[in-house]
């Protein structure tokens, strides 16, 4: 019998704590799950942004600092947001953490340039208020640049993928790290909304030229969008 995934606040204690779990392998797993293709997925989503250098750019659900490397590096100020306290003590980034709930950004309405975040739109108690949570942050004219992962459209491509998210992560991540979080983690794909109302969720909190773009087949996704108002 599949275990049903939590939801609410049981959703959010569970994520806490995988995170927690997880910190100190994560960078070296995220590469070899991937085979180092995240790499390029961070760089593109940096670059997705296209704003001025020394704009203020908010990395949220930071991990590690990842994005924020990237950001620092691509001429941005970043500064890392994240829930988990684990995550930010094995951080490999000397831009400035703030342990904060990317639901309660502690920002003033339009004080931000630009949000990037990585892998973690499917972990938010509510996707909905976490995109209106961006868009109130932002500035008019700054941009979201949101990297996921995805399910390839293509059948052969699709039936492959379940497979290797399915079986090889959970084994692969058990023998490195934690095999809970790793199996738990391909099944949270399905907190994510279809494609359709991905976009329709980041135009109705105001973002109306939201685009989406599927990288390396499929497999990851990059959703871009601009604050008009």
């Amino acid at each position: 019998m599949t275990t049903p995934l939590p939801v609410g606040e049981a959703k959010v204690r569970a994520v806490d704590d995988m995170f927690d779990r997880i910190a100190p392998r994560y960078d070296l797993l995220n590469r070899m799950l991937t085979f180092g293709m995240d790499v390029g997925w961070r760089k593109r989503t940096v670059a997705a942004l296209g704003l001025p250098p020394g704009s203020r750019v908010l990395d949220i659900a930071c991990g590690t600092g990842d994005l924020c490397r990237v950001l620092k590096t691509s001429g941005y100020v970043a500064i890392g947001i994240d829930r988990s306290a684990g995550m930010p003590a094995a951080a490999r980034t000397s831009a400035p953490l703030v342990r904060a709930d990317g639901l309660r950004l502690p920002f003033a309405d339009g004080s931000i340039d630009g949000i990037v975040c990585g892998f973690a739109l499917r972990n938010f108690e509510n996707l909905g208020n976490f995109i209106g949570e961006c868009a109130r942050v932002l500035r008019t004219g700054g941009r979201v640049s949101l990297l996921e992962v995805a399910e390839p459209r293509a059948r052969v491509l699709r039936a492959g993928h379940s497979l290797y998210f399915g079986h090889v992560v959970p084994l692969v991540g058990g023998l490195v790290s934690d095999r809970a979080a790793y199996q738990y983690l391909p099944k949270s794909v399905a907190y994510l909304p279809t494609e359709a109302e991905l976009m329709r969720l980041l135009v109705d909190r105001g973002l109306p030229d939201a685009r989406r773009v599927a990288l390396s087949m499929g497999i990851a996704q990059l959703l871009t969008g601009t604050r008009r108002r």
